[in-house]
């Protein structure tokens, strides 16, 4: 049987938002971080939480979705840094489906797609709507040296430009692939 893990990036400092961004509130109550937990967890058989090390309150609303969290020692250098903390701490996977936790909106049914273009064989694979490739992203066991390498804040997009033509993508009724809350004007 194929394993491919999710990997919910949370360690992000909110800068643009002001505050505790994944601790914040959607309009229907549940916090941000909560929701994409939830859908990631729901769509996987394991899903991990890359969080700032002592962020004990990101990491129990996060395991309450079923997510193991991940402290990540070098995350305040930026999202390559964190990725790489997710990929080796699963690292026998066969591969990754990499969550951004800003993006509650994307539907599971939208992430389920990603998994099975990886279990059938996708190299890389990734959602599209409305002709545009959005999130998450799927990457293959071929990928976990360079994912494993990544610092800073360089995240894996040299790879999905390097390698284009490899993704699978895969259309989706789903408009949440796009859509992030960089600041609370993002809410409404």
């Amino acid at each position: 049987m194929t394993s491919i893990v999710g990997i919910l990036l949370a360690a992000g400092k909110s800068s643009r938002f002001g505050s505790r961004k994944l601790l914040h509130p959607l309009p229907e109550g549940m916090p941000i971080g909560l929701v994409s937990a939830k859908h990631l967890a729901q769509s996987m058989d394991r899903a991990v939480a890359v969080i700032p090390p002592g962020d004990g309150a990101l990491m129990r609303l996060l395991a309450s979705a079923g997510l193991e969290a991940i402290p990540c020692a070098a995350s305040s250098d930026g999202i390559g840094a964190s990725l790489a903390c997710g990929v080796k701490a699963c690292a026998a996977a066969d591969g990754w489906v990499v969550a951004l936790a800003d993006m509650p909106f994307i539907q599971p049914a939208t992430i389920a797609a990603i998994v099975s273009a990886l279990k059938d064989g996708a190299p890389l694979a990734a959602p599209v709507h409305d002709g545009r490739r959005g999130h998450p992203v799927g990457f293959g066991r071929a990928y976990y040296g360079e994912l494993a390498a990544l610092s800073g804040d360089s995240g894996a997009r040299h790879i999905l430009e390097r390698d284009r033509s490899l993704i699978h993508l895969v259309p989706v009724p789903d408009p949440g692939i796009h859509r992030d809350i960089d600041t609370p004007a993002d809410l409404d």
